[in-house]
């Protein structure tokens, strides 16, 4: 059986380990699952871009910590699915 060493930054290793474990998984089982999927799909079994998520842009982070904290302030108004729906139209 072939032997690999990598290098990888501390930190990320850490939360590496804790999310496999979370999974039930070690790093070798979860490099090893990387490795055949990426081999039965002939490349990166995963979209690689420089394009992020619109849900985490400034923008929206700073609606969402305004909202955040008007909700632990009480000004929270709560709406029910039909005020929702009207609202959309």
């Amino acid at each position: 059986m072939a032997q690999i060493n990598i290098r990888i930054d501390d930190d990320l290793k850490t939360r590496a380990d804790v999310l496999f474990d979370e999974l039930g998984l070690n790093m070798t089982t979860a490099f090893n699952m990387f490795i055949r999927q990426a081999v039965r799909q002939g490349g990166i079994p995963f979209e690689i871009t420089t394009k992020t998520d619109p849900f985490y842009s400034e923008a929206n982070m700073k609606v969402l910590r305004q909202s955040i904290q008007e909700a632990k302030e009480g000004k929270f108004v709560s709406k029910t699915l039909d005020e929702l729906l009207a609202m959309e139209k």
